[in-house]
């Protein structure tokens, strides 16, 4: 079935549910002015003629009462309730499995060099060339015909004001051809790119809520900034940090991490996520395998950890297991070297096939997003092409290129690989579905 058809089959589903909930609403309405003539015409009768002054603001507020009892479900608006819910049960199961067919059309519809834009995660500076942007204005929505890219994310230097980042993000989408992901670092604490830049109220740092041993804190957390983050139009967080702090020492996690137990960080990690997706906002978990126990710090320069796995099944994979569990929408894979899990191979987790798809895929059975940590991070940069690292990435199991350090080498990277059967097509296509499966479901 193609989207045409697609379309004009849910907008009929939608009118005629409307039809009957109008109906519905009709009749309810039918019924109270009825009722209301009938109570008057008997108090008339009874009285000799015109009711008096306090009859009528009696009869006032019984039709009141009728239309709050309709919206609160009596016996007319519990039968709108159930027939709607039945129907709404019955479109989802369609368009759940219409769904697949219209992602499997849609992209059998699309150029190569359309799906491999929808892997990039990027910068709107990246996009467009700018020096900061600001504002989403013709240039915009140049980029995103020739880039369709698949998302794209904000920082301090993208915020001036409310209005403005309003309008800029709400300008972006409307350009795209594709679903967009409009994503930021909203973590809480130190990194609360719109908090900060807005002066709305920071949630702290996630040490402090794990500290606290409330998992209901971490759910408000996240219920919070997933509703200021909607507001002003974004729809991805990349949050919560899954970290276990195994090494207190650790400074490039430190206090961002629910704490240094397994079990609390599980819990915090679980209802973080839920906060988020509950409130419209999908969550990615970071940074697989787990950054808390390592020396060095992947922005400058290598970052390696030397647990074994036994070690990081144990406590670093459990908050990642349990955010999964929760639902998570997105993982973030690290560029952290771990020998421990492949055998001696130094290769960063982000381009390293043994940890994308033999532990996270294979072992704790994720099958949503898999993003890269940003790939302008020196532990990539330092040692590999944008083009290389990129092509790496995607053939070892990841979904989505976050930030290459350069973006048009790093696509057209790509697309030399697929046409001279580096990637095969198919791995783009596995990819691009379930990017799109996030997308239309939220």
């Amino acid at each position: 079935m193609d989207r045409r058809e697609f379309r004009k089959r849910r907008r009929r589903r939608a009118q005629i549910l409307s039809y009957i909930t109008a109906a519905l609403l009709l009749a309810g309405l039918l019924s109270g002015v009825i009722f209301a003539v009938r109570s008057i015409s008997g108090r008339a009768s009874e009285s000799g003629g015109i009711p008096t002054e306090a009859e009528s603001q009696e009869e006032t507020d019984l039709e009141k009462g009728q239309e709050t009892r309709s919206e609160r479900g009596d016996a007319d608006g519990q039968t709108e309730t159930a027939l709607e819910e039945s129907l709404t049960e019955e479109g989802e199961a369609q368009l759940s499995v219409m769904t697949e067919e219209e992602l499997d059309a849609s992209i059998e519809a699309m150029s190569l060099e359309e799906k491999v834009a929808g892997l990039f995660f990027i910068t709107p500076e990246q996009l467009t060339g700018v020096e900061t942007a600001v504002q989403a204005g013709e240039s915009t929505r140049e980029a995103l015909q020739r880039f369709p890219v698949g998302g794209l994310v904000y920082f301090a230097q993208n915020i001036r004001s409310a209005s403005q980042l309003k309008e800029m993000l709400e300008n972006t989408a409307s350009y795209s051809k594709y679903p967009l992901f409009l994503g930021v670092d909203e973590e809480g604490g130190r990194v609360a790119r719109v908090a900060d830049g807005l002066g709305l109220e920071n949630v702290g740092p996630m040490a402090q809520i794990g500290a606290s041993g409330d998992a209901d804190a971490a759910y408000s957390a996240a219920a919070g900034i997933a509703s200021y983050l909607q507001e002003y139009g974004f729809n991805l967080d990349f949050a919560p940090v899954a970290d276990v702090l195994t090494d207190p020492d650790n400074t490039a996690i430190a206090d961002r991490s629910f704490g240094s137990d397994p079990q609390i960080v599980s819990q915090m990690v679980a209802a973080a996520v839920q906060g988020f997706q509950k409130n419209g906002v999908s969550s990615c978990l970071k940074h697989f395998p787990g950054h808390g126990n390592t020396a060095g710090d992947s922005h400058d320069g290598r970052a390696e950890t030397d647990r074994s796995l036994e070690e990081m099944q144990a406590a670093e994979f459990l908050p990642f297991a349990a955010g999964i569990e929760a639902g998570a929408d997105m993982v973030m894979v690290g560029h952290i070297s771990a020998p421990g899990l492949t055998d001696g191979d130094q290769l960063p987790a982000s381009m390293n096939e043994k940890i994308i798809t033999g532990i996270l895929r294979d072992q704790l059975g994720y099958d949503g997003i898999v993003i890269t940590d940003a790939m302008n991070m020196s532990a990539v940069t330092q040692y590999y092409t944008a083009e290389e690292a990129a092509v790496r990435a995607l053939n070892a199991g990841a979904d989505m290129i976050l930030m290459p350090e350069d973006f048009t080498a790093a696509y057209e990277g790509v697309i030399a690989a697929v046409q001279n059967g580096t990637i095969d097509e198919k791995r783009i296509d596995d990819s691009l579905k379930r990017v799109f499966r996030v997308k239309y479901r939220r």
